[in-house]
């Protein structure tokens, strides 16, 4: 249990600021872009499950790889940097689409980005806090996350409200928010500097005098390959793969809140309400994880997350979309930063990049048939049966997570 007093390293305030306003510029947009595809480009709802799931499908594979780089080269920030910079500047041509499948080449591009920058900053924000404060750390950057998530929609409504912009000229206004990110994260993130400090080259053996036996030297043991990640590690993977099985785009909880009769003119408040309560509830969830525990938060949220989705397949009203999408925010506060900072505590920290890379990648990737299978399950049977289906899943995560993986041990 931590005995001093938390404070953000510069490296978690940086990341904390970027993330907040890269997240500002993408929910201009993401509130709105299932509409827009399904209203105004035509597309079906199992098109929605195909963009977003394999978007998020492209970033989950690239997480692998950049996490793997980033350990192997000991440098996180070019990555950090890249990433962040190639999302700024493709996301606003959403404006431009014609089609759902230009949709999906932004999209795809977009998450390009997400996918070089995610591992590299989640390791970087481990190796700039101690352990006791790996929650807290964790759960403070989301809240940062998911407070940008809030005003990013406040501006698309401003917009579409009070300057009566069309919604293709307020995609471009994203491109502001995404720019200032990348000017904090090239001015201010840093490497530790641990990570510039190179070992010091072994005393070269003495030469042997002539006629005498040349002395025996013991062999330098060999690393483990960085791929070399503990039985712990996998073991947690597998209920998190089971989970985000069931775990679609949350484009899908717009388009049901939308099928509830929220108005679209209110869609973008739906949204606002949900990252306020996730702000909100972060840290104090990342806090609590760090004095209870990393297991108990997560099997919680996911059950909470059981009962949001079946929640939203028996739904019948308006204010039935208001009620969950708040009760949704608070399962994102009780895992998200609870499941990275229980990476960190499994993982060492020259392997902590290609851990958070496989992480990041078990979750994407799985997130590509969730969506698809979400989507068609709804075109064939309807909306209820797909939230049920999600809901039976996570029931499932939750008890192998509480009954098969261990809690990891204290370093």
């Amino acid at each position: 249990m931590p005995t001093a007093r938390w404070r953000p390293s510069r490296n978690v305030l940086a990341l904390a600021a970027v993330s907040f306003l890269t997240d500002a510029s993408s929910e201009i947009i993401a509130p709105l872009l299932p509409l827009f595809l399904v209203g105004t480009l035509g597309a079906t709802v199992s098109m929605v499950g195909v963009i977003e799931g394999g978007a998020e499908a492209v970033a989950a594979l690239l997480k692998l790889a950049s996490g793997w780089w980033s350990d192997r080269v000991s440098r996180r920030k070019p990555l950090i940097v890249a990433g962040y910079t190639i999302a700024s500047l493709v996301r606003p041509l959403v404006a431009m689409a014609q089609s759902a499948t230009q949709v999906l080449a932004i999209r795809l591009v977009d998450r390009v980005g997400k996918g070089i920058r995610g591992a590299p900053r989640d390791a970087l924000i481990a190796a700039s806090t101690p352990r006791e404060f790996r929650g807290r750390a964790f759960g403070f950057h989301r809240a940062a996350d998911h407070a940008g998530a809030v005003v990013g929609p406040l501006i698309a409504l401003a917009c579409l409200q009070w300057l009566g912009m069309p919604v293709r000229h307020v995609f471009w206004v994203a491109a502001i928010p995404g720019a200032l990110a990348v000017v904090v994260a090239m001015t201010f993130v840093r490497e530790p500097r641990a990570q510039h400090v190179r070992p010091a080259r072994a005393p070269a053996p003495a030469t042997p005098v002539a006629g005498t036996a040349r002395p025996l030297t013991a062999r330098p043991l060999t690393a483990r390959p960085l791929t070399a990640l503990p039985r712990s590690f996998w073991f947690t993977m597998l209920p998190i793969l089971i989970f985000t099985l069931g775990n679609s785009t949350d484009a899908f909880l717009l388009l049901r809140a939308s099928q509830l009769g929220v108005p679209t003119a209110l869609i973008p408040l739906v949204w606002v309400l949900l990252h306020l309560v996730k702000s909100a509830s972060s840290t104090p969830a990342g806090a609590l994880s760090d004095r209870v525990g990393r297991r108990p938060l997560i099997v919680a949220g996911w059950a909470l997350y059981a009962a949001v989705y079946a929640g939203f397949s028996m739904a019948t009203a308006p204010w039935h979309a208001w009620a969950l999408f708040g009760a949704y925010g608070v399962v994102f506060g009780l895992t998200e930063g609870t499941e990275k900072a229980l990476v960190a505590d499994l993982v060492a920290a020259p392997r902590r990049g290609t851990a958070f890379g496989w992480y990041q990648a078990t979750v994407g990737v799985a997130a590509l048939p969730a969506s698809i299978v979400f989507g068609a399950v709804w075109d064939a049977y309807g909306s209820p049966t797909a939230f049920g289906m999600g809901a039976t899943l996570a029931v499932v995560a939750a008890a192998v997570m509480a009954l098969v993986v261990q809690p990891p041990p204290e370093a």
